[in-house]
């Protein structure tokens, strides 16, 4: 092998270590942007005792999905700001929480249906889905396969073992040196996730994982209320995300190729099952279990959309007959 040879491959090999760690870094960044604050924000409620009281008031909704009240909190966050958020007080709050994996995949699923709410919600708006109705959509989903989900795990005993912690908690609340060290490991190790999930997409993209997920789902689509036209966009937003989906369905209703309704189908099944990748890795790293947080999610959505469909449709066709 010449010299030229081995240069070649070593340059190859550093420019791909250079976009991986450019790629970490930028996904990093919102991270550390957001999750310092909120964890710091979570620690003085903490200290004055106010944690408590937001149970109190957050405590029935958690209630019916079988979840202390505490964690309504971090459920809170994820919707004010990101998932990343609501796992910075999820990391806070577990000292003194006894829970199970059943109870944790319940929280990363509610938290992977609903999150991000003010930036995702006007990327549907944006793309031509009322914005009230996919609130009302993503929020009542989250409950109702919360519900369902944690009454599954109840009745069939699945998932009921003791959660095995992903974050370093510190045993005394008080100790803030401590407290320091250890969001500051916690913060470490979500960095770390970050990258193997950005090297794992990077080998999904490259083995034909991910367009293989999009041959399973794009003929089944249609029957969802959308043409063979927006299924594939809707595909990729599932996929990837909703920024990323909700991109292309602007650019397609920008140019008259969507109508109003499949346009609203489209962002309906996004809202409810949206980053099927990158976020579930993200959640089953803090102790989500796959049956919940991926296969149960794609199953609830799908059916919850063609539900949606059919009566919307059942509706229309109704006032029509009243017209005539």
């Amino acid at each position: 092998m010449s010299i030229d040879f081995y240069r070649n491959k070593w340059g190859k090999l550093r420019d791909l270590v250079k976009s991986l760690g450019r790629e970490t870094w930028l996904t990093s960044w919102e991270l550390i942007r957001i999750t310092i604050p909120v964890a710091i924000a979570t620690k003085i409620l903490e200290e004055l005792g106010l944690i408590s009281s937001l149970s109190i008031v957050l405590e029935p909704v958690m209630g019916v999905l079988g979840l202390p009240g505490a964690l309504g909190l971090v459920w809170a966050t994820a919707m004010l700001t990101n998932m990343y958020g609501g796992i910075a007080v999820f990391a806070t709050l577990l000292p003194g929480l006894a829970l199970t994996s059943a109870q944790v995949t319940v929280l990363c699923s509610v938290m992977l249906i609903a999150h991000s709410l003010p930036v995702e919600l006007s990327v549907s708006k944006r793309a031509g889905a009322a914005l009230l109705p996919i609130a009302i959509i993503r929020l009542l989903g989250a409950v109702v396969y919360g519900f369902l989900l944690n009454s599954i795990c109840l009745t069939f005993d699945i998932w009921q073992q003791p959660v095995e912690l992903f974050f370093k908690v510190s045993a005394k609340s008080g100790d803030l040196l401590r407290w320091g060290l250890d969001q500051g490991q916690n913060l470490g190790l979500i960095i770390i996730i970050i990258f193997l999930i950005v090297i794992c997409m990077r080998l999904f993209r490259a083995i034909g994982f991910l367009g293989l997920l999009e041959k399973i789902l794009a003929p089944v689509l249609p029957f969802f209320g959308m043409s063979h036209k927006a299924a594939p966009i809707t595909v990729v937003g599932m996929i990837m995300g909703i920024g990323y989906g909700g991109a292309l369905i602007i650019r397609e209703t920008s140019a008259g190729k969507l109508g109003r309704q499949e346009v609203f189908n489209s962002m309906a099944l996004m809202g409810l099952c949206h980053g099927l990748v990158e976020d579930t890795l993200i959640m089953a790293a803090i102790g989500g279990k796959f049956g919940g947080i991926l296969w149960g999610r794609i199953v609830f959505s799908l059916i919850v959309t063609y539900l949606l469909v059919r009566g919307l449709r059942f509706l229309a066709e109704r006032r029509i007959r009243i017209g005539a």
